[in-house]
């Protein structure tokens, strides 16, 4: 009946543990989807600004095929897309409502091929160097790309990478301090448990083996829950945002998971195996002091 009763308030002990250590893991897992998704989301920003190349108007169709190759082959080049004069002017009378050309006589726009270049060639720097290159091709006429968005977007990506550093940091320290706590709680309840066993000659190795499977046992359920409501969460956002696909996808959502997992493996592990170090040095007459 004595045994019954302790294995209902160990399990009920454990079911606690699990409860508390999924809700930290899950709070730890979302700052890491958090970093993630802000890298992913800096790069799509970075590759959507538009560079624009454009052409002489006496380029001949030969030598737009030839730069059409010639860009294709860069290294900076994620995407590009070749706009004629005409294609222009047709975009700039249904942006505007009017054509240029009616007054003025003639097509006032250039062909062009507009580039979006990879998010690590996405700075005034990396720019300035692509836009000398081009500008020594004969066929183009200029560069052009927004310089103050572009500095006004790495700035605030700097600055936003950075709070977010800190913000993982600080709540990664709470979480192993919370997740520490549950397992010393759940320890200290058994601390006579082990003082016993430690009287009848029981080694360390002994005495420490099951209290970590259980601490090993309660990562890993508590990881698989944590990851199942944060993929759960994505999921369930991607119903009413599609566009959440370009930034959390498939290998952010890996990434997440098995950081997850290797966090909830290793600290309960090393805080099992430090609260149990602790009482296993104390004295029968300590433990009655604390």
């Amino acid at each position: 009946m004595k045994h019954n009763k302790a294995a209902g308030l160990l399990s009920t002990q454990f079911v606690t543990a699990l409860i508390s250590t999924t809700l930290v893991l899950v709070l730890l897992g979302t700052i890491v989807l958090f970093v993630f998704t802000a890298r992913n989301l800096s790069s799509y920003v970075r590759e959507n600004i538009n560079v624009s190349v454009l052409l002489n108007d006496d380029i001949t169709t030969g030598e737009t095929e030839s730069l059409k190759q010639l860009l294709r082959e860069q290294q900076y080049v994620k995407s590009m897309k070749y706009v004629s004069k005409q294609q222009a002017l047709h975009d700039q009378c249904m942006s505007m409502g009017t054509d240029p050309s009616e007054f003025l006589g003639y097509n006032p726009f250039t062909a062009s091929f507009e580039v979006k270049v990879k998010s690590e060639y996405a700075n005034n720097q990396s720019l300035s160097k692509i836009t000398k290159q081009l500008k020594s091709t004969n066929q183009v006429m200029d560069v052009i790309y927004q310089k103050e968005l572009m500095d006004s977007v790495n700035h605030n990506i700097r600055k936003f990478s950075v709070i977010l550093l800190i913000i993982a940091a600080l709540f990664t320290y709470i979480s192993f301090a919370l997740i520490n706590n549950t397992v010393r709680l759940t320890i200290f309840s058994r601390r006579f448990l082990i003082n016993t066993m430690k009287l009848v000659g029981a080694s360390w190795g002994f005495i420490r083996r099951p209290f970590l499977n259980q601490g090993l046992l309660l990562g890993i359920l508590s990881a698989i829950m944590a990851d199942a409501i944060i993929i759960g969460g994505v999921y369930w956002a991607r119903t009413y945002e599609p566009e959440i696909n370009t930034v959390i996808n498939i290998q952010v959502i890996l990434i997440v998971s098995l950081s997850v997992l290797a966090f909830g493996l290793l600290i309960t592990f090393l805080c099992t195996y430090f609260s149990l170090s602790k009482y296993l040095k104390m004295s029968s007459n300590e433990l009655y002091h604390i």
